[in-house]
């Protein structure tokens, strides 16, 4: 019996690393349909989602069962609510990446973001794409320098989400009041991804070591 709780244990931490894959998918597709306004690549950005929902509930309710057949204890318990807590984080992310998209393609065929706040957005973008990455490889490998370079990157994204908000606020920004709105939610969507994304690293962090900070900083 404890050889079959492991194997479902095991394909519980792989069905988190595939959704995060399908999720790093999600935000480089995205982020490509924003910067080149391709609505037919936002539109399956869009429709995949429903792939990573699935995979989500289908991890939920496989954990569920766990807990009320096999009545894990101590840190087993622990990595069957952790892999709750970071399937929703992970189906989040998707959702973000999804609502990038969906502003792609209603502002097509114009661009969502002015010119000059373009190289801002890229790097956002590249950072969160680089987060998605560097956490796929953790749920994998459970190797937690990845963790200490989420942190890291997560850091830049405060501040360049922080510089767009200063840049809206500016006498200095001329663009319409729907193009100050569509800047301010597309800012807020590649931010909150970093979020989601640094909240799994810690919980992959906290399974690892058993640490937990006061303020949930694990890394």
């Amino acid at each position: 019996m404890r050889k079959v709780f492991q194997a479902e244990l095991h394909q519980v931490g792989e069905q988190l690393v595939e959704i995060s894959r399908l999720v790093t998918e999600a935000i480089e597709k995205a982020n490509t349909a924003f910067t080149t306004a391709d609505t037919e690549l936002a539109q399956d950005v869009i429709a995949s989602d429903a792939r990573i929902d699935f995979l989500q509930n289908n991890l939920d309710e496989r954990a569920i069962e766990i807990l009320a057949l096999q009545g894990p204890v101590a840190s087993d318990l622990r990595v069957i609510v952790g892999s709750l807590r970071m399937s929703a984080s992970l189906e989040r992310m998707g959702d973000l990446a999804r609502h990038i998209a969906q502003l792609a393609r209603m502002r097509y065929p114009e661009m969502v973001v002015p010119e000059h706040l373009r190289a801002t957005f890229d790097e956002i973008a590249e950072q969160d794409i680089a987060i998605s990455r560097l956490l796929t490889e953790l749920l994998d490998t459970r190797e937690l320098d990845l963790a200490r370079d989420i942190a890291r990157r997560n850091d830049r994204v405060n501040e360049l989400h922080a510089g767009i908000f200063k840049a809206i606020a500016s006498p200095d920004f001329s663009a319409s009041p729907a193009t100050a709105v569509d800047v301010a939610l597309a800012s807020r969507y590649f931010e909150r991804f970093a979020d989601h994304g640094i909240s799994v690293s810690r919980k992959v962090t906290y399974l690892v070591t058993g640490e937990w900070t006061a303020n949930g900083d694990a890394v």
